[in-house]
């Protein structure tokens, strides 16, 4: 893709998608910080069904604080790796109130600092919850940033950081959003839905796939 494919690529997904968000369910950037958490190798549904009923009770750091880590884990269970998750959890809220006054910072290094949280949380919370220009590679991003040439990149941090270079500045704070949507439902890994899409025309893949 060349800069101006780039551009009608972006102009199409805000046509269709003005307002784009994460399928995670919260009220406050704390929730949305243990959601993500929670979301590392797990859906966002999976996620939801959990947070849905832990989080009318326990909602802030020192409430989970005092359910302490054995009784998280009940709260979470159906979730992947939740021993691990609810460790982390655990401390997170520790540090939270201990250094932060119970406030989720609003910087990369603090943020990256707290457990459980690494680049791709952090660039998450830095986008959806405080509106930086920042765009979290996941796998659904990788792929579809790779396959239409958005952003080629061998490994998350280089298709990251391709991706803020050639996304031009008045899409970078929903970038993000649109290309997790369209990698979860439409450039799916096995059997990308290319009849679905509207974006044949500017795809690398596509064009590659049906010469």
């Amino acid at each position: 893709m060349n800069s101006q494919q780039r551009y009608q690529a972006f102009q199409r997904f805000q046509e269709r998608n003005p307002n784009p968000t994460t399928e995670l369910e919260y009220n406050s950037v704390f929730e949305l910080l243990i959601a993500v958490i929670l979301s590392a190798q797990a859906t966002d549904i999976s996620v939801n069904k959990a947070t849905i009923i832990l989080f009318k009770k326990f909602n802030t750091p020192e409430k989970i604080l005092k359910l302490g880590e054995n009784k998280l884990k009940e709260y979470i269970k159906t979730i992947g790796l939740y021993n691990s998750k609810a460790k982390n959890i655990i401390k997170t809220c520790e540090i939270l109130i201990n250094q932060y006054n119970s406030t989720v910072p609003d910087d990369r290094i603090s943020l990256e600092s707290l457990p459980g949280v690494g680049r791709k949380t952090a660039n998450v919370i830095l986008n959806t919850a405080f509106g930086h220009e920042t765009i979290a590679v996941d796998t659904h991003i990788f792929r579809v940033a790779n396959r239409l040439g958005l952003a080629i990149g061998k490994n998350v941090l280089e298709v990251e950081l391709n991706l803020l270079k050639n996304t031009p500045k008045e899409f970078l704070k929903n970038a993000h959003h649109w290309l997790i949507l369209h990698g979860r439902y439409i450039c799916v890994a096995r059997r990308p839905k290319c009849e679905e899409c509207f974006l044949t025309d500017l795809c690398d893949y596509y064009k590659q796939h049906n010469k």
